[in-house]
């Protein structure tokens, strides 16, 4: 286990984007009560990653805001091995509703990740008290809530996964977490009520949105000169003179683009006039990466110039996801076996992650080039590449899944696609926004306004802070 440092970040920074009056309210209301709970006291977040996918994103967002605050807030990651992780990653398909692989979850595989847990667990227990809360972010940390429990320690699972039906899967899945956190934890916090077990009691269950930070690299305002530069630089589009590129860390310091895409590719970069449909996600089955580039075949490549990038982390740079490199094999090898003249307009980017910010800062400059930004996942928890295509004012196609259908209003702020599996109603979708501008046009911009007005950081502090006080006061009693 290991430390992620944080640096303290004003909630004044955020002022250009969140309207005066919810940062006054921050300021003068939630922060000082926030101050007076946890005096002498720490919030400690755990997870498994700090870099890679949308948990480890909203925590660089959220905790050093909360520091900035005034309140003492530590971010503490699990390690494990490639066994742990396709046990986890085996959780996370099942939580989805789907089988994942063919592997057991039974008191051999609790056992097995208790045992890593465990062996975690002392660089954080020798650091914590009571009256400070930890907050444990999906299965991986799980294991540490009765280790937390008997040393009196407020404790709150956060759930980022999950769907709306349950079936043997995701009752197999709850089954094997319930163990851990039934009786250990003081509150749950889950993204949509609906995906919580029957199991949770009901009053201590929250449900909170994710929220994007509007100033990182990420989301931040680039210019059409780094945008361009950025994504010639990178390989991603022909390279038409543009010059160098820069953005903005989160320190406030300048930095040029530098990063080169690792891109599979048989014909030439396109020109930055050429129309890009765009998913940027983790090479997860669950993304279905496989079914836009067939929906792009068979109903879109034939009424579009425009070409498809499919996007996502260096395989070798997320170790918490030992699934990603058979993913993209495998949809490289599909990709391979298409004819030369749909093949050549079919782009499979990875971009790597050693330097996370100049990643987001890229995958920034993708989105805001996109002409439409799809989100085809079979399941998903919540699916935040939606909001910050939403807060850029892109278009986005994206299917009625999970907390997809919490961010896009239907036609107003999006398309959604009821069946994330009939390509032709994707396909229909996503031309539907092509050949019509002014169209394109209204959805980005009412998509912005719904970022703004829903999807910011501050939209869940009210909440957040309902729940780690009924924690404490939980823990306090020996509930």
């Amino acid at each position: 286990m290991f430390e992620v440092p944080l640096q303290p970040r004003s909630l004044e920074q955020l002022a250009e984007v969140i309207p005066q009056d919810r940062i006054q309210r921050l300021a003068d209301e939630i922060a000082p009560r926030m101050r007076e709970m946890f005096e002498g006291k720490n919030i400690i977040n755990v997870n498994s990653t700090d870099k890679g996918g949308g948990v480890a994103e909203m925590l660089h967002v959220l905790l050093p805001l909360t520091l900035g605050t005034g309140v003492p807030t530590r971010w503490f990651v699990v390690e494990g091995d490639p066994v742990f992780f396709t046990l986890t990653k085996r959780l996370h398909h099942r939580l989805h509703g789907n089988k994942g692989d063919n592997g057991e979850l039974t008191t051999v595989e609790q056992g097995l990740m208790s045992g890593v847990v465990a062996r975690n667990a002392p660089e954080l227990l020798q650091k914590v008290s009571p009256g400070d809360v930890v907050i444990l972010h999906d299965p991986q940390p799980a294991p540490l809530a009765p280790m937390l429990k008997e040393r009196g320690i407020a404790v709150v699972w956060r759930c980022h996964v999950g769907v709306d039906k349950d079936n043997e899967y995701t009752d197999e899945a709850w089954g094997f977490l319930r163990t851990f956190l039934e009786g250990n934890v003081d509150e749950y916090v889950f993204t949509r009520a609906s995906y919580a077990p029957d199991w949770v009691p009901p009053d201590k269950l929250r449900v909170i949105k994710p929220s994007i930070d509007p100033l990182a690299p990420k989301n931040q305002d680039l210019s059409e000169s780094d945008i361009l530069g950025a994504l010639s630089g990178a390989g991603i589009i022909k390279d038409g003179g543009f010059g160098s590129a820069s953005f903005v860390r989160s320190d406030g310091s300048t930095a040029p683009f530098t990063m080169k895409a690792e891109i599979v590719r048989s014909g030439e970069a396109p020109t930055m006039d050429v129309p890009l449909i765009v998913q940027v996600s983790r090479w997860d089955p669950l993304k279905d990466m496989a079914g836009v580039m067939h929906g792009f075949i068979e109903h879109i490549a034939d009424r579009s110039d425009a070409h498809l990038m499919l996007v996502g982390p260096s395989t070798a740079s997320v170790s918490d996801d030992p699934e990603g490199q058979q993913v993209l094999d495998a949809l490289t090898e599909e990709w391979r076996a298409l004819p030369h003249d749909v093949r050549d307009r079919i782009h499979l980017v990875s971009l790597p992650m050693d330097d996370p910010e100049q990643n987001g800062a890229l995958v920034n400059a993708i989105q805001r080039h996109a002409a439409v930004v799809t989100q085809k996942s079979l399941a998903e928890g919540f699916g935040l590449t939606v909001t910050e295509a939403m807060f850029k004012a892109r278009p986005i196609v994206a299917s009625a899944v999970g907390g997809i259908v919490d961010q896009i209003d239907d036609h107003v702020s999006g398309i959604l696609v009821s069946d994330p599996r009939d390509l032709e109603m994707f396909g229909h979708a996503v031309v539907e926004v092509l050949e019509n501008p002014d169209f394109a046009e209204r959805l980005g911009a009412a998509a912005r306004q719904r970022a703004i007005d829903v999807f910011l950081p501050d939209t869940s502090l009210d909440v957040w802070n309902e729940t780690v006080a009924s924690a404490l006061r939980l823990a306090a009693e020996g509930d």
